[in-house]
């Protein structure tokens, strides 16, 4: 499997997922960069992500939808801190209303991508999330995201194995 640890740190506020894949540092990075790419992954199987914006630089701002099963949309939105291709990404992630409006009702965090070579041509991420409260992080973990971000990066290795981007 591509996840090979989740870990929750209550103390420090975070939740820390790593996984390892069979290829280059920048093939992984190329999997945030193309949004058609990162709408294949991002996101539950059974929830699947179309971005409408895709500014995946220092300033930028990304936002999408999920469509869950029974066509029910989850909006979200990243604003991006830092984006250092292909080893790191640092973004500001949050819940939107249907108009991309940000849904102050429910907590947002930090993500923390790291991409790191391995021997053999292998890369790790570690996606670390970071909450703002104890309150904040029961509250999103309640609501599934280590299951849905753990079954979301699980589908990457699938498209890794298709090949090189396009």
């Amino acid at each position: 499997m591509t996840v090979t640890a989740v870990h929750k740190d209550p103390d420090a506020l975070t939740m820390t997922l790593t996984a390892e894949f069979d290829a280059s540092p920048e093939r992984v990075w190329d999997l945030w960069a193309d949004p058609r790419q990162l709408e294949r992954w991002w996101g539950p199987p059974t929830w699947p992500a179309t971005f409408t914006t895709h500014d995946l630089a220092a300033g930028g701002h990304m936002a999408y939808h999920m469509t869950g099963p029974s066509g029910e949309e989850a909006h979200g939105y990243w604003d991006v801190v830092e984006a250092e291709p292909p080893r790191r990404l640092v973004f500001l992630d949050g819940f939107a209303n249907e108009d991309g409006s940000p849904n102050d009702d429910l907590p947002r965090n930090q993500g923390r991508v790291t991409i790191e070579p391995l021997a053999a041509g292998r890369t790790r991420m570690s996606i670390v999330s970071t909450f703002p409260s104890t309150e904040a992080m029961e509250q999103v973990l309640e609501m599934g995201m280590e299951e849905g971000l753990t079954q979301a990066v699980g589908q990457i290795d699938a498209i890794l194995a298709e090949g090189v981007a396009a």
